[in-house]
């Protein structure tokens, strides 16, 4: 068998060394190096004081976001980090106005809860109403369906890349090429697709982006970024807003005056320790480079669905490789016990009620731990061992 250079990039994760870690689209494993980084935090704020602001913390949104750009197909100084992706959605929403005419909001129910709890807040106090595409089979959102809810009084059509659940890739080029021929925006959530395939903004012709480095990118919680077009910077100023993004904020003006940049798009002081242990990540992932990420990504979950397909598992993503990310889900027998065994075993994956477990291979995946994750599903429904997690109510991450 050719040896797979990804595995090179093993040694950067100790995670590996000691688990089976099949949880990256949950939270990517944590790079060797986050140590040092939030060490050298430590340092600038015990030494520098508040002067460590003028020299680098108070950029750090901005040059973090243009280290992110390529991983998606941007320029440098068209992405900003933002706390959270449903931080950044909602400055998104905040920035428009939705006259009677064009005041609704395409979403889907297969889209993340936590962007859908913040638009559904949000939109009858803005004069929006929201529209949801729904599903059929709990997978994919039919694209005749999503084109057909974007029409002339569509103001806004925000939706994920991938699917949390089933890792269904919609057609995002082909909603925003609709969507601009009716005259509405696009703003994508990519949490599920940056750092485990290719993303290009650029090519996709999106209005938006917000996704985060938790997961694919390996960078931890907190920090998360978004993306708008030139012409969506030039055009749109959002209400959730703060003094980062004024033009001149240490004149401390009483009135806001928007930045004329991506800098406009950012709120208030910026969560710095999240963007040291943030950056190693991404920069490894961009070594791996995202053609070769994907290419190993298709190959071993088809590995993952050809196994379930053997032993007669329900596969809960989709089969064509064209709308497939990064993660399988497979409803096995007793699925929330067989997982809680999995992980007391140091098999890292997750489960989720309608989906199963997941399970998220990843570059630094080997193929044998597949191989060894199935073999211990195998093991622990035919001796029955999930009996022993009847009633155990923990949190299955």
């Amino acid at each position: 068998m050719t040896a797979d250079p990804l595995l090179r990039f093993r040694e950067e994760f100790p995670i590996l060394a000691t688990s089976t870690y099949l949880v990256s689209n949950s939270l990517g494993a944590m790079p060797r190096s986050v140590p040092d980084r939030l060490a050298e935090y430590a340092e600038q704020w015990q030494t520098r004081g508040v002067r460590a602001w003028a020299e680098g913390w108070w950029d750090m949104p901005v040059t973090m976001g243009s280290v992110i750009a390529p991983l998606i197909g941007a320029s440098p100084g068209e992405v900003v980090m933002v706390p959270t992706v449903t931080h950044g959605m909602s400055a998104i929403l905040s920035a428009l106005d939705f006259p009677q005419e064009r005041n609704e909001i395409v979403m889907t129910a297969l889209d993340f809860p936590s962007v859908r709890y913040a638009y559904d807040g949000l939109a009858a106090r803005l004069g929006a109403r929201v529209t949801v595409v729904p599903t059929d089979d709990g997978i994919g959102i039919p694209l005749d369906r999503l084109l057909a809810a974007i029409t002339e009084r569509t103001r806004l059509v925000a939706i994920s890349h991938v699917l949390f659940r089933s890792a269904y890739v919609l057609d995002v080029m082909a909603i925003c090429a609709h969507a601009k021929r009716v005259g509405a925006l696009v703003a994508l959530d990519a949490y599920h697709s940056v750092g485990v395939m290719p993303v290009d903004v650029h090519a996709l012709g999106t209005d938006f982006l917000c996704a985060g480095v938790l997961k694919w990118l390996c960078g931890g919680p907190g920090g998360c970024f978004l993306y708008a077009s030139p012409s969506a910077t030039a055009q749109f100023t959002p209400a959730l807003t703060g003094w980062q993004a004024h033009r001149a904020p240490f004149a401390f003006a009483d009135t806001m005056q928007p930045a004329d940049s991506a800098w406009r798009w950012l709120g208030g002081t910026p969560v710095i320790p999240a963007l040291f242990a943030g950056i190693a990540g991404p920069q490894i992932v961009a070594q791996a480079g995202l053609d070769a990420i994907r290419a190993k990504s298709v190959r071993q979950t088809q590995s993952l669905i050809d196994a379930a397909d053997v032993r007669g598992w329900k596969v809960n993503a989709p089969r064509d490789v064209a709308r497939r990310g990064g993660t399988i889900a497979f409803d096995v027998p007793h699925a929330a016990e067989v997982a809680r065994a999995l992980l007391a075993r140091d098999i890292v994956i997750d489960y989720r009620p309608g989906a199963g477990i997941r399970v998220a291979p990843h570059f630094y995946t080997t193929d044998g731990e597949l191989s060894d994750c199935v073999a211990a599903i195998d093991e622990i429904l035919s001796t029955g061992s999930w009996t022993a997690f009847l009633g155990v109510t923990s949190t299955v991450t």
